[in-house]
Parts: C-alpha cells; sequence; structure tokens
C-alpha cells in the first residue's frame, strides 16, 4: 500500500509524465522499496522507482530526462531503467536486490515482469556475504576517521543502518527464514537466532527515523556494539556458506 494521498499523487504523475515522454517504448512502470514494504517513512524513505523499457539507448534516455529531472525535483531518486532482456540476465548478479523487488513491489503501469524471476539462492547467500564483507570493511575505514568525533559517528550509523538493515534480513533469508518481511523484525529473528543485541542496530534505525533522542545515547558505546553485530552476522553467512560446500562436496 502507497503511503498518503500527497506522495500517491505524485507517484501517479510520475506514471503519467514517464507514459506520455516515453510512449510504446515504456513497458513497464514498478513501485519497489520502502513505500510498499512498510518500512516507509515520510522525509526520510525514498520512492523507488523501475522502470522497463523496449530501448534503453542514449536517445531513449534522452527522451525521459525531462521526466527525470521532474522527479529530482520531487527530491526522489531516478527511475532504474533496464530493458526486459537485460533484467532475465540479471538474477545472478542483482539477488538481493530482485528478491527484495519480488516480495515487495507494486505494478503501476504494464506487466509484472518481477515476479516470475528465478533467483539461486545459493547465488543470494554468495551475494549476502560479499556485500556485508564490503559494507563491514568500508565501515571500519570510516570509524578510523570518526572514533573520536561523536558527530560523525552518527552520521556514519544514520547513514549505513539503512543498508544493514536490509542486509540482516537477507543475512536471515541466507540462514534459511524468509519469514520476516521488515528490517526491524528480521533484526530481532536474527539476533535471537545467532546471539547479538539487536538494540545496537534498533536505536540507530529509531534514531533516524527521528522516533529516539540521539542525546539520550552513548555513541561510542553503541558503535562498538553496532560494529560487533555486523561482525557476528557476517561470520554466521559465512559459516553457512562453508557448511553449505562441505555438503556438496
Amino acid at each position: 500500500m502507497v503511503p498518503g494521498d500527497e506522495i500517491k499523487g505524485k507517484i501517479d504523475e510520475f506514471v503519467k509524465r514517464v507514459r506520455e515522454a516515453g510512449g510504446p517504448n515504456v513497458e513497464s512502470v514498478i513501485l519497489f522499496g520502502s513505500a510498499v514494504s512498510g518500512d516507509f517513512h515520510p522525509g526520510v524513505s525514498n520512492l523507488n522507482v523501475f522502470c522497463v523499457l523496449r530501448d534503453c539507448s542514449f536517445a531513449a534516455l534522452q527522451a525521459l530526462a525531462p521526466v527525470a529531472k521532474w522527479w529530482d525535483g520531487q527530491k526522489q531518486p531516478p527511475p532504474l531503467c533496464m530493458t526486459r532482456a537485460e533484467l532475465l540476465r540479471s538474477t545472478d548478479v542483482f539477488t538481493i536486490e530482485l528478491l527484495d523487488m519480488q516480495q515487495h513491489h507494486q505494478v503501476l503501469f504494464g506487466e509484472d515482469v518481477v515476479q516470475g524471476l528465478k533467483i539461486s539462492m545459493h547465488v543470494h547467500r554468495v551475494q549476502v556475504e560479499y556485500e556485508l564483507r564490503e559494507k563491514l570493511i568500508l565501515l571500519r575505514q570510516q570509524m578510523l576517521l570518526a572514533a573520536d568525533n561523536e558527530s560523525r559517528l552518527w552520521d556514519l550509523l544514520l547513514h549505513s543502518v539503512s543498508s544493514f538493515g536490509t542486509l540482516f534480513r537477507h543475512a536471515l533469508i541466507a540462514l534459511g527464514d524468509d519469514s520476516q518481511s521488515g528490517r526491524w523484525d528480521a533484526v530481532q529473528a536474527l539476533a535471537k537466532r545467532i546471539g547479538f543485541d539487536p538494540s545496537a542496530i534498533q536505536k540507530p534505525m529509531e534514531a533516524r527515523e527521528r522516533k529516539a533522542d540521539q542525546k539520550k545515547m552513548d555513541i561510542k558505546d553503541l558503535s562498538a556494539r553496532y560494529l560487533a553485530a555486523i561482525e557476528k552476522v557476517t561470520a554466521a553467512v559465512d559459516e553457512a556458506l562453508e557448511t553449505e560446500r562441505a555438503g556438496s562436496a
């Protein structure tokens, strides 16, 4: 369900404009992400739109450029654009993104080209570990610069927690549990399963969504627990992959 009449009006206007600008080149328009997953927070969350085009050439993109410029003026990210053939060939490299889209999307125009995609769960587990390890290394890199600066630590946690929240949900799926559709519910289930402090992720989430007062939290203690939780989840996904490899040997 799209949140709010004002936001629905913006989405409807986007679809109208993109169809007028793209004409028959526009095959499908799909809304995905927090606007349809239940995690949408006005002023914080984006409206994510996926346009399936018959032609993604420069000329085709030029035709849609005025729509993208208008959408940018609405403080929304440019739409993702792919052809259907590209989409079908991408299921082995965008497993996290496409599984998310498959589970939470709304067709705004055209055919539902997402629902029937075949996604390898083995490849998904590999991508989850890669994304966790890459973002963990980058987090440590930034923490080296921010360790003695509370403001920078807060910026780091607030800008990264959304991505880690998504990855934690996919880590839970990689461990065999796809029952939790919300990020926070997934974090709780994952914490119970492998044993880490879920508040290390919950508190930055609440602060990002302006549901908690940052001034009442010890950011250095929170950063330590946040890093430890990410390390533990990364190790758990790695162990699951090792077990899978051993079982197939």
